[in-house]
């Protein structure tokens, strides 16, 4: 079964950084926010195993599977490696995945986060014939991988694998040079082997949607009506091969926010590219911690360090050089119960786990140097 572009929406919604109470996920906004995303003709939902702790895909059930019918939407899950030790826990997770979501089948099923180490896991169980069986047997409509490994990788596993319908990769314009992520040669190597693109971190986990003030007022300059984070969206809405960008929304200002900018979607000018290269180049001569909160390191620390938030704290300190509030911002986190910097052992489970490749055993310990003084 073939994609067909023309129905995919070029807003879609992630579900890893759904709205939270003291409950956990707050079911009513995130119920909202589904409904607007829908009323706006939009229904590419993405989600996966470890998304809020195993919480996600059971949170689409409830507010997306149970209130709309099954041909209305679209959801993409995902298989993670670091979930796998044998062959059986491939169907023994996938079918806890259909339960979770309350689905007889996904659209779109992904091999989670295809780089080095996680991809030996994926070809010493062969998934990648298993995804193909899935989709024999109906349980999946299309098939593919999100990726975090270099471009030589790249081409490597789609020589070797030309089953791949789609990739998801990381672009955004601050990732377009950089030496590790390889935004822009991961998307010219797509684009050349016609393979649709499915972008997750077009914002960087946020760091795109807040810039410094000079930086934003040279946005502004050109299109004041605009939110700092549609600049980004629309770079990469502006280029070849993308089929649909995700945006891991987190309340109804930001879910409101990216459906007026793919609402009659205008692409980047020239003048505007030209201006988004510049604050690109100001940007990066500040030195920060390239990390998107994408929050897998987490769950596995046995020190409970919240490590995306200290590496915040950390950047906001470099950034508007201060250090009260990103020392209380700190602080409070340990006040309910998260780890010190200073608590790290250095396991290396955070760095096993990060699809930034940071080196983040060092960088807490520079951290805990800076907050825990």
């Amino acid at each position: 079964m073939t994609i067909d572009l023309n129905v995919m929406p070029k807003l879609g919604f992630g579900l890893m950084r759904l709205p939270q109470n003291d409950n956990g996920i707050d079911h009513e906004a995130t119920c909202r926010m589904i409904d607007a995303y829908m009323k706006a003709g939009m229904n590419y939902f993405d989600t996966a195993y470890v998304y809020h702790g195993g919480k996600s895909e059971v949170a689409a059930r409830e507010a997306l599977v149970k209130r709309y019918p099954r041909d209305s939407f679209m959801i993409a899950t995902k298989l993670p490696a670091w979930e796998l030790k044998k062959a059986e826990d491939r169907d023994r997770i996938f079918n806890e995945q259909l339960d979770r979501a309350g689905v007889d089948y996904f659209d779109f099923y992904l091999l989670h986060s295809v780089e080095n180490g996680n991809l030996e896991t994926y070809e010493r169980l062969d998934c990648f014939n298993w995804g193909i069986q899935k989709k024999a047997e109906g349980k999946i409509r299309h098939f593919g991988f999100s990726f975090h490994g270099s471009p030589e990788l790249l081409v490597k596993v789609l020589d070797e694998h030309p089953e791949t319908e789609f990739v998801q990769i990381q672009l955004n314009y601050a990732d377009w040079d950089n030496p590790v992520v390889s935004s822009g040669r991961l998307h010219k190597i797509l684009e050349q082997r016609k393979i649709p693109m499915i972008i997750m971190e077009p914002v960087k986990g946020g760091t795109l949607a807040s810039l410094k003030p000079e930086l934003e007022d040279k946005f502004r300059a050109i299109s004041p009506d605009r939110s700092i984070a549609s600049w980004a969206l629309r770079f990469v809405g502006s280029l070849p091969g993308v089929m649909t960008i995700l945006s891991g929304m987190s309340n109804e200002e930001q879910m409101n926010d990216n459906i007026s900018t793919f609402t009659d979607f205008e692409p980047l000018s020239d003048a505007e590219l030209k201006t988004v290269e510049e604050v690109t180049r100001i940007m990066l001569d500040i030195n920060q911690i390239g990390c998107t909160a994408c929050r897998y390191c987490v769950d596995g620390c046995p020190m409970k360090i919240s490590i995306p938030d200290v590496f915040k704290a950390i950047n906001t300190m470099t950034l508007y050089n201060e250090e009260f509030r990103p020392k209380a911002y700190y602080n409070g986190l340990i006040n309910v119960g998260c780890g010190r910097a200073s608590a790290c052992i250095a396991c290396g489970q955070c760095e096993g786990v990060c699809p930034q490749h940071l080196p983040i055993i060092q960088l807490l310990k520079d951290a805990s140097a800076k907050l825990d003084a």
